[in-house]
């Protein structure tokens, strides 16, 4: 199991991506696409690669908005393994 990071460690993560931010014991981002199709087409593209590294985001569709929430369940907070998938999601979008 992946241990849960310091509020320092992540914050020097979150300093290196775009568009993150951290929200309570998860990192969230939101993408907006034209619309509901293309956020579905989004989401879709997001399951190769969460099931490859047996990560799964948290996803909620409104429309043309997905919100992504990344945790590490098992460990029970924000570990690297949230860092390294934000990372892999932020070259699907």
């Amino acid at each position: 199991m992946a241990a849960v990071l310091s509020d320092t460690d992540i914050k020097s993560n979150l300093s290196q991506l775009s568009d993150w931010q951290q929200q309570g014991n998860t990192i969230q981002t939101v993408k907006t696409f034209k619309d509901f199709v293309e956020a579905i087409n989004f989401v879709n593209k997001l399951v190769e690669p969460a099931e490859a590294a047996g990560h799964h985001p948290d996803i909620a569709i409104s429309y043309n908005k997905v919100t992504i929430n990344l945790t590490s369940h098992d460990a029970g907070g924000i570990t690297e393994q949230d860092f390294a998938m934000a990372k892999t999601l932020d070259q699907i979008s």
